[in-house]
């Protein structure tokens, strides 16, 4: 099965320093993106949403500006095309406007379905920081 790669850019009203826990922790992951998180261990994560279990690993971060979480099961072996979802937060040079840079590397749905579940998923995250 062929991935696509999804990356859509949502401008935020909250600083990164607000912004990064919803981003890299279990609590603020469950609160937002999926339906429960925990942290196992220093870097794996267990995910759920609508009642299938992941296992994350955070790949990657550099504190209040990005993280990527990747998904070892998702292609069987082939270490080089596992699936991803990786958040960045950047600053609009002129406004100083804050944005979530979104790149969800994936086999699931198509872009449209991709832009469908995102936009709502940000919206959410959007209502619990207040921007």
């Amino acid at each position: 099965m062929s991935k696509i790669k999804f990356v859509r850019e949502y401008p935020l009203n909250a600083s990164p320093k607000m912004l990064y826990p919803y981003l890299s922790t279990a609590s603020g992951l469950s609160q937002w993106l999926c339906d429960a998180a925990k942290q196992i261990g220093e870097r794996r994560y267990h995910l759920i949403w609508d009642n299938q279990e992941h296992i994350a690993e955070m790949t990657s971060h550099r504190m209040n500006k990005s993280v990527r979480f990747t998904f070892p099961n998702s292609n069987k072996g082939e270490a080089h095309d596992y699936s991803y979802i990786d958040f960045s937060i950047e600053s609009g040079e002129l406004t100083q406007e804050q944005f979530l840079r979104v790149v969800d590397y994936t086999d699931v749905g198509d872009v449209e379905q991709l832009t469908e579940l995102w936009d709502n998923q940000v919206l959410t995250l959007r209502e619990l920081i207040g921007g």
